[in-house]
């Protein structure tokens, strides 16, 4: 199906969600619109396409909440989005900044925020000079990638290698090289929703089955985390860094205190809810709400 549609008046704001995958947080946010009495459009993006040259008024002054899973799809239907006018929750910006991690840390380094030390290479042999110049163990990350799919802790040379070599026959995305120090921290990290300008819910996720990431789709487990000032603080930075509006923001209790290791653009927040009872989809809805004042 197509998208678009006649306007009687310009300055009318709709409200849309946009989905690739309907999960437990896009069903309680429509459920959450619902009781509120906020006529939530749904678009099933899978399912649409997107007219790129029709009039740019067409959804001005409209709200659309950026729900997809897929990173492409995500981004890609939140730039033909934002060019025909709508407001993007979140923007283009945020979506490119915060689904890149090698940008990601750029942007966070140049605001001064406490974060991992990190390299970069383009090469096998420029990947292992940089390692053998700056010692074990590090972390390999995708620079485009989440719940902690092809991560990796190398230990040392051997590990890296292997590593490395088996990456050079993939996709050219997988050629840029982006390493982390293994940062020494408690085997749990914090995961942090931004929600506007308050951070309003936080939750330690542990990590589980004798496995050193804390990804939750890894069998991590959740604790609710009480947010104090220095968290809020952080994270509000982070989130102004990256022009975003509704973000989950990961941060590791390092020996030299707090750094934020990574920053999430369409952040999932069911375990969050869970642990912590916070009505974080009643919160996002009313931001939305906000967001048209």
């Amino acid at each position: 199906r197509g998208l678009g549609r006649v306007k009687e008046n310009n300055n009318e704001t709709s409200f849309f969600i946009l989905y690739d995958q309907l999960r437990w947080e896009e069903k309680s946010l429509i459920e959450n619109a619902k009781k509120k009495d906020i006529k939530l459009e749904v678009i099933n993006c899978r399912e649409n396409s997107i007219e790129l040259d029709k009039d740019k008024s067409i959804y001005c002054n409209d709200i659309m909440l950026q729900r997809c899973v897929s990173y492409y799809i995500n981004l890609h239907s939140t730039a033909a989005f934002e060019g025909l006018g709508a407001k993007m929750i979140n923007s283009l910006h945020t979506a490119v900044m915060c689904g890149n991690k090698l940008f990601t840390h750029m942007e966070l380094s140049k605001s001064g925020i406490a974060i991992p030390k990190a390299f970069c290479a383009f090469s096998n042999q420029s990947a292992m000079n940089i390692l053998n110049k700056n010692g074990y163990p590090k972390v390999i990350k995708p620079v485009v990638g989440s719940w902690g799919r092809m991560i990796a802790l190398l230990k040392d040379k051997e590990a890296a290698e292997a590593v490395i070599e088996d990456r050079e026959h993939m996709y050219p995305l997988y050629h840029v090289f982006y390493f982390e120090e293994f940062v020494k921290r408690p085997p749990r990290d914090i995961r942090c929703i931004v929600v506007g300008d308050r951070v309003v819910a936080a939750i330690y996720r542990y990590s589980g089955n004798n496995e050193w990431k804390t990804n939750m789709a890894l069998g991590g487990k959740a604790e609710a985390c009480k947010v104090t000032n220095e968290m809020e603080d952080l994270c509000l930075r982070a989130a102004k860094t990256m022009k975003g509006e509704i973000l989950g923001v990961d941060l590791m209790e390092s020996e030299n205190g707090l750094l934020v290791h990574e920053v999430n653009n369409t952040t999932e927040f069911k375990n969050t809810v869970r642990v912590t009872e916070v009505d974080i989809p009643s919160l996002i809805i009313d931001h939305l709400i906000k967001s048209n004042k």
